[in-house]
């Protein structure tokens, strides 16, 4: 029993790295979605100013308004660029923390199954034995009457 003992408190030990590990991960998830939908939404903007500079360029306008448009359209490019980025940091730091967790997750099994066959040895152990001491018990009672 004190195997299992041991077995048990590694068990727990394992169990809390992996409820950390969840928690980093989910926390990997919201960055990544934050930044994501950050990203999206820059290129929702980006795509209504190539529309409106689009219309510009069909009608007669002025060239400094053409200008704030060009200059408008190079600025959201530019933090789309810094955004991909970001995204795609978030999105590695979220497969990392995601692949922590599958090992957590499977140290944690192992060292279940562990117990279990730990355990189950202990029962079948504890059954052979008593098994051997009912024929013990079996023959004395045999032999007792036998001599009378």
């Amino acid at each position: 029993m004190s195997d299992t003992a041991v077995l048990t408190k590694l068990l727990h030990v394992r169990e809390t790295e992996k409820v950390q590990a969840q928690k980093a991960y989910q926390q990997a998830i919201d960055c990544f979605e934050n930044s994501a939908t950050q990203l999206y939404q820059l290129l929702k903007k980006k795509e209504v100013a190539e529309e409106i500079y689009e219309e510009c360029m069909q009608q007669t306008t002025t060239l400094e308004k053409l200008r704030k448009q060009v200059d408008y359209l190079e600025k959201l490019n530019a933090m789309i660029v810094h955004l991909q980025e970001e995204v795609q940091k978030a999105r590695a730091d979220m497969e990392a923390k995601q692949s922590d967790l599958t090992e957590a997750h499977v140290e944690t099994k192992k060292f279940e199954k562990m117990i279990t066959h730990r355990k189950q040895r202990e029962t079948e152990a504890q059954e052979k034995l008593e098994k051997a001491m009912m024929d013990e018990i079996s023959m004395q009672q045999f032999l007792k009457y036998k001599n009378r």
